[in-house]
């Protein structure tokens, strides 16, 4: 069955170029109303300019598509409910939010001064929250709803350099995971898209060879079957030159010191057990930590739980 969107509105942050522009035009061409956001920034997130969401919207709708440009910093909570009263005013609902806008401020974190680090979190993890917390009444009202959050390998592995947005992409699967068990009940899906992309943010950080492979245009398929009536929710999707992978957290299962053994040499000691892979789980709320630990104790102990595993 073919993915549409026919009859869907979708915002798109940082639709202005790069892989929000492709995945805006991707919805469009589904059937998909589209509201481009971009402030028009440089890469560093300093100016502000109209004319490429702009151009967005005019390819949009040269193709028969229908969009509208709104230039709200994400960051900021006036701008953003602005944008999604525009998009209400004229649509009267707003389906898909793809959190996509996003800076760089790149140095090692010895040099790297405080300012920078709070402007990219500001931008990517406050401009993620702010958007979603705009659009998750309407959603719920709906009862229907679908959301994005974009991470990176930054985040998800780490890379040198990039404290400040590895910490911002990182805070993504936190707060999907959260917003899905509270969107469940609504039909309100939230997943993460992990993109490797060519883009004005990476074409001076990989080689014309690597950068021609890795088109935007390779990974907004992966965006839309996120955003999809059938997608999956509380998904981290890693996508790039048309390769997907699916990223999950687990924890080992671990091991209990007795009171005696519980020091900090008994831990040393028992380390290689501790981090033994084998019987690894994902886990998918917290409070399956917990139980687990709990269980672990009760169990040395010769008690009894009011839970299972």
């Amino acid at each position: 069955m073919d993915i549409r969107f026919d009859g869907r509105v979708a915002i798109v942050t940082g639709a202005g170029a790069g892989l929000g522009r492709s995945h805006a035009l991707g919805l469009a061409a589904r059937g998909a109303k589209v509201v481009i956001n971009d402030l028009g920034a440089a890469t560093d997130g300093e100016g502000r300019s109209a004319s490429a969401a702009g151009k967005v919207v005019d390819e949009i709708r040269a193709a028969g598509g229908e969009a509208m440009a709104h230039g709200a910093d994400v960051a900021n909570e006036g701008e953003v409910a602005d944008m999604v009263a525009q998009a209400m005013k004229d649509w009267g609902r707003i389906d898909i939010l793809v959190n996509n806008a996003g800076i760089l401020r790149d140095k090692t974190f010895a040099k790297m001064t405080l300012d920078d680090f709070r402007k990219v979190v500001d931008v990517h993890l406050m401009g993620t929250a702010t958007c979603s917390h705009a659009v998750w009444p309407i959603m719920r009202e709906q009862k229907y709803g679908r959301i994005v959050l974009t991470s990176s390998a930054s985040g998800l592995y780490g890379n040198f350099g990039q404290s400040n947005y590895g910490a911002a992409k990182a805070a993504m699967m936190g707060l999907m995971n959260v917003l899905h068990m509270e969107g469940a009940r609504d039909d309100i899906r939230v997943n993460t898209l992990a993109p490797t992309a060519a883009t004005r943010m990476t074409e001076n950080l990989m080689p014309p060879e690597a950068l021609e492979l890795l088109q935007p245009e390779t990974i907004t398929p992966g965006l839309l079957y996120l955003v999809s009536e059938n997608a999956p929710s509380r998904t981290i999707l890693g996508a790039g030159a048309g390769c997907y992978a699916v990223t999950k957290v687990y924890e080992t299962e671990g091991v209990m010191l007795e009171d005696g053994d519980n020091t900090p040499e008994g831990v040393a000691a028992q380390f290689e057990a501790i981090s033994d892979a084998s019987g690894q789980k994902e886990l998918t709320d917290a409070f399956q930590q917990t139980r687990k630990y709990a269980r672990k104790a009760a169990d040395a102990r010769g008690l009894s739980l009011p839970w299972g595993d």
